[in-house]
Formats: C-alpha cells, sequence, structure tokens
C-alpha cells in the first residue's frame, strides 16, 4: 500500500545497463501500471488490484447495510492493518482472513472467516454493538472490535480508510478509478454475472441492453440517490479486471478499461451524458 499527496508524483529507480532511470507514474511513454487510485482531498491512496477489490466489496456491504460512511472507514482501516486488504491465509496463531479473526474466538469456521463477506458482515456486526463507534477515534473503535495486542496501529491507517471510505460510498463523486487491461488470457466477463452480483450486493437486478450491456436505476438526482450511485460504479471499476468489465457510465461521467483507463472518469458526451448506470462488457 502506497499513499502519497495528489500533486505529487511516485517514482521508482531501476538499474538498466547500470544506470539509474527514474520511472514516474503517469508520465512520460511508459503505460501505467494497473492498479486503482483513491484521491480525497488531496490525498491519495493507491492500491493493486487485488487490494482494491476487497476494500470495494467492505465498503459495498457497509452500503448495503446502510451503515455511516465512518463504519467502512473504520473497516477499511482495520483490515489494512490485520492483513494488507488481502484475504490471507495465515496469521498470529489462527488468525485468517481479511480482518485476521480467529476461529477460537467465536469468528465462524476457516471456511467461513475466509469467505470476504461473511468476515466483513461479522466485523460490522461487531461494530455496530458498540455504543458510539461513530464518534470514536477510528483506532478505538477497531480495538474494541480486534482486541489487537496493538490498540494504536489502526490509526497509522486511519486517513487512508476516510478517504476510500469517502470514494468508495460515494460521498466524493468519480474520486475512485483503476488502471485495467484486459489479457488474452483473461477469463470472458458476462452481462449475467454482473448482473447477479449488483443484485446480491445493492438489491438493483439492471435491464439488458443489448448483447453485452446493462443498464442500472440506481435513483434519481438527490444526494442520497447520487451517493449509491457513486457507490455502485466505483464498485464496478474496481472489479473490472474480475468481472471483464469494459466501460461504466454514470452522472455525465465514463470510464473506460485499456489504455483510455489511464485517464480515469472523463466526461461522457452525446447520449451517454444523461440516463441509467450504464456497464458494458469488455469480452
Amino acid at each position: 500500500m502506497r499513499v502519497r499527496s495528489a500533486v505529487a508524483t511516485l517514482a521508482v529507480l531501476a538499474g538498466v545497463g547500470g544506470v539509474a532511470v527514474a520511472v514516474v507514474r503517469g508520465a512520460g511513454p511508459l503505460p501505467d501500471p494497473e492498479g486503482c487510485t483513491a484521491v480525497v482531498q488531496q490525498h491519495e491512496v493507491l492500491l493493486d488490484t487485488e487490494q482494491a477489490e476487497n476494500a470495494a466489496l467492505i465498503a459495498a456491504i457497509g452500503v448495503h447495510r446502510s451503515l455511516p460512511a465512518r463504519a467502512v472507514s473504520i473497516a477499511l482501516a482495520t483490515a489494512y492493518q490485520e492483513s494488507k486488504m488481502v484475504n490471507i491465509e495465515h496469521g498470529d496463531r489462527d488468525s485468517l482472513g481479511l480482518f485476521q479473526q480467529r476461529p477460537s474466538q467465536g469468528w465462524g469456521t476457516e471456511s467461513e472467516i475466509l469467505d470476504p463477506v461473511h468476515a466483513t458482515n461479522a466485523f460490522y456486526d461487531a461494530l455496530v454493538k458498540i455504543d458510539g463507534y461513530e464518534s470514536m477515534r477510528i483506532t478505538e473503535a477497531a480495538q474494541k472490535v480486534q482486541h489487537s495486542a496493538f490498540p494504536e496501529a489502526y490509526e497509522d491507517h486511519a486517513e487512508d480508510g476516510r478517504a476510500l471510505a469517502s470514494a468508495l460510498t460515494g460521498w466524493s463523486h468519480h474520486s475512485f478509478t483503476c488502471v485495467v487491461r484486459h489479457g488474452d488470457g483473461d477469463v470472458p466477463g458476462t452481462v449475467a454475472t454482473v448482473r447477479q452480483e449488483v443484485a446480491n450486493l445493492f438489491g438493483l437486478t439492471g435491464t439488458r441492453s443489448g448483447r453485452r450491456g446493462l443498464d442500472l436505476a440506481v435513483g434519481g438526482r438527490s444526494p442520497a440517490d447520487l451517493r449509491r450511485g457513486w457507490a455502485i460504479a466505483s464498485y464496478l471499476v474496481a472489479q473490472a479486471n474480475r468481472l471483464g468489465i469494459g466501460e461504466v457510465r454514470y452522472d455525465g461521467k465514463v470510464w473506460r478499461s485499456g489504455d483510455a483507463s489511464e485517464d480515469g472518469w472523463r466526461d461522457a458526451t452525446g447520449s451517454a451524458i444523461s440516463g441509467p448506470l450504464h456497464v458494458e462488457i469488455a469480452r
């Protein structure tokens, strides 16, 4: 996990023929690496594809449960500290998964804890039982759930958690984007798979639009409707590599996979400016 200011560049030194060459992300002839970015109030969080998929799932479950963004911030900061947002199959003693939950402590069986949906819901189930968690410091709320030997460690990830939660729950519009390049060996995506996943997580069935498209009626133009729409749009971009998504259009913006994904969300044109949230399968 790497964090930098939105106006900074990330330089990696690589030895080429004994000469140090600075490779700058987002500049020059070299393509940007795959991965995702959230920028909120000039705080930038960079994630690899796996981290982004897990972060988006944690946020989506919070949205589905109608939890405040603060709950999602706490969950994301906790997963950063416990597993670096990776669903690992090992840990201290019998700890497992995104939140390093322990079967011996009643979090579920090993297979349940390694299911990110179960693990995330289990975390939220414990969090919402804590009176006043919304007004606590993130590290204090996380510690009341986790009972860690390092109770202040979660605070190291508090700012990242807040930025990601704001972007992935729709409070900060079009602030989460990914660079995605679909390869020939990738599993083809289907409209049916995307439709089912959106239905399971957000309660929207969607209407097929053409052979490879899906329209999602996310509501009107109220602040709550727009937050929900951008939460879904951000989730779909985060899962674009896994689901084979080539395009997401919403609220006058469009994101496309491939080389175009380096530009993030761009202004839509023509008929794409308005209408429902639209998803197009790339392959």
